[in-house]
């Protein structure tokens, strides 16, 4: 029954953008993707088969694209967390440069603009680790420098927020404040 439904999906108009419902639908899965669908409901004011319809649009159209698990890094043993600069010869998009994410350390890796070709998330288990990370870096054919910038602290590491901000009432209380004491001063 499902296959015959979404062949006659399919014929429908191209998939709309997200609305405040979708948004508000994101946003509970990503504090709790585990919930059923009823409980999703109630949180979003929707019935379970309209959260259902919903959840399964948003997959097909690839707003959602898996639901995976968030692990604990100092409970999988690799509680260091770096970013690090890859300076590399040429454009650094490679087959080769590329297979630095067959290290399990690497976490992301992004082509960047700026004084650096790429940038690499990674999480080792300690510094001695991310040394030895670094020398295979070295290694790959292409990369002529990394910098490393190792993290103290996090104070906010999330996924991708379903929100989206209008303004901002912080920067605006701020510049408020900044007029305040201009106008304060003899």
């Amino acid at each position: 029954m499902d296959e015959k439904t979404d062949v006659v999906r399919l014929k429908r108009p191209a998939e709309r953008a997200l609305d405040a419902m979708d948004r508000k639908l994101l946003g509970a899965l990503i504090e709790d993707a585990t919930v059923s669908y009823a409980e999703l409901g109630d949180r979003v004011g929707l019935s379970p088969p309209a959260v259902h319809e919903r959840v399964k649009r948003l997959k097909r159209s690839g707003a959602i694209r898996k639901i995976a698990a968030l692990i604990d890094p100092d409970a999988a043993g690799k509680p260091l967390l770096a970013f690090v600069h890859v300076d590399t010869t040429g454009w650094g998009k490679t087959p080769v440069l590329l297979a630095i994410e067959e290290h399990p350390e690497v976490e992301e890796i992004h082509s960047v603009a700026g004084d650096t070709c790429m940038l690499l998330k990674v999480r080792t288990e300690n510094a001695h680790a991310l040394e030895g990370l670094l020398a295979r870096l070295y290694d790959t054919p292409g990369v002529k420098a990394t910098r490393s910038y190792v993290v103290l602290s996090t104070y906010l590491e999330r996924p991708v927020q379903a929100g989206v901000t209008t303004q901002w009432p912080a920067l605006a209380k701020l510049a408020q404040a900044g007029l305040e004491a201009v106008s304060s001063r003899p």
